[in-house]
């Protein structure tokens, strides 16, 4: 009756690591994943061609390289999800680590590509973006040690992990990247609640926020900048919005064809930021809709796998990483559709990128690690565990 009720496995002793994987992940999760995948080398062949003639490269280099990116995230996604939660624990704060350092010296050492912004670290032949891989370590120790602090004489594991939340969120804000400042305090933001957070503190939290950028507004010309934007009735034709959103109208429901579309040679972020106007303009209003049933597989496969695990710390990092996944592609579709002020957030797994592919293969990775079937045991030793409490 228990594993009917909790999904458990039963073990097979000396099974092969292999086999025992593939009997135990969440194999629709994994088939999206390789869904999203095939489309965005297929939406690179059509966005970065134009980028590669502009920079003198073959016109397939760009593809190329995500083609190589992509394929080391999904062995990185598949490596991490053969780990056990205790191993993925482990990983996840040498990676928070070592990504927290690389960010607190991005002032330093760090360039902004002529963006605007100091994100990243270029190597030459490729550049790294500390905080695509800070953020799954940063939700699982945050999630560890909110866990912890339902222990009976626990530390105060909400406290610590609140103050390291804001201290990432203020160095974000810093470059200014304040789309992943905003992810960030939303991955916390939901595993304190699923812990059981007051809703009154969740609406001071709320308030907090707002007058955060209320105050970003008056003093960061970066982000005032693209709330205007956003905020002005008319959108000018000639910015990456009105391309975008001019796109999406003459894609319609089937598009305009496959490398018919005029998009991507007015765009500059058509293969990162903007890969989805490229996706509506060629293929239409119907791949659009396949890529939102796909992001919402994920995360609804995932939180109702979640939903039946009895570990705390299990539960809110997995609820943290597949809510971040899920809200950061609402979060790219939305600013072109201009439901949204810009980001600059890529699309996980189908934009270009190197950092974003990898650091979302490794987020993925532990995802699946969490969400794998395993025995939960049985009710009376739950029950047993709460008297010895």
């Amino acid at each position: 009756m228990t594993e009917m009720v909790y999904g458990a496995v039963p073990t097979h002793v000396g099974e092969p690591i292999l086999p025992k994987w593939w009997r135990t992940v969440d194999r629709w999760t994994l088939s999206c994943i390789l869904g999203l995948f095939i489309v965005g080398l297929l939406l690179g062949l059509a966005a970065s061609v134009p980028l590669a003639a502009r920079n003198g490269f073959d016109n397939f280099h760009y593809v190329q390289r995500q083609a190589v990116f992509g394929c080391s995230a999904l062995v990185a996604m598949v490596m991490t999800s053969m780990m056990t939660p205790t191993l993925v624990r482990r990983l996840a704060v040498i990676g928070f680590a070592c990504s927290f350092v690389a960010l607190a010296m991005l002032p330093v050492f760090g360039t902004d590509f002529g963006k605007g912004a100091v994100r990243w670290y270029s190597l030459g032949f490729a550049s790294v973006q500390p905080s695509e891989f800070l953020k799954p370590g940063f939700v699982v120790v945050a999630a560890w040690m909110i866990a912890a602090s339902q222990h009976i004489n626990g530390p105060p594991g909400r406290l610590w992990s609140f103050g390291l939340c804001i201290t990432i969120v203020l160095m974000l804000a810093m470059q200014p990247d304040f789309g992943q400042a905003c992810l960030v305090l939303f991955g916390w933001g939901v595993m304190y609640f699923v812990a059981g957070a007051p809703m009154l503190l969740l609406v001071g939290m709320a308030g907090a926020v707002v007058m955060g950028g209320m105050f970003a507004y008056g003093n960061s010309e970066h982000f005032a900048r693209r709330i205007d934007g956003f905020l002005n009735p008319e959108v000018d034709p000639r910015t990456q919005l009105g391309y975008a959103a001019d796109a999406i109208r003459e894609g319609g429901l089937f598009g305009v064809g496959v490398g018919e579309g005029q998009v991507k040679w007015s765009l500059p972020d058509a293969h990162t930021d903007f890969i989805i106007a490229v996706a509506a303009e060629e293929y239409g209003l119907v791949l659009v809709l396949i890529l939102i049933a796909l992001y919402a597989t994920i995360v609804v496969r995932s939180l109702f796998r979640l939903m039946r695990e009895r570990d705390t710390f299990i539960r809110l990092a997995g609820t943290g990483l597949v809510c971040m996944l899920g809200v950061q592609a609402m979060i790219n579709m939305g600013v072109a559709v201009r439901l949204l002020p810009a980001k600059g957030m890529t699309l996980p797994f189908v934009s270009y990128g190197g950092s974003s592919l990898i650091a979302t293969g490794i987020a993925v990775g532990m995802l699946l690690a969490f969400t794998r079937s395993r025995p939960q045991g049985g009710i009376a030793d739950l029950l047993r565990g709460h008297e010895r409490g």
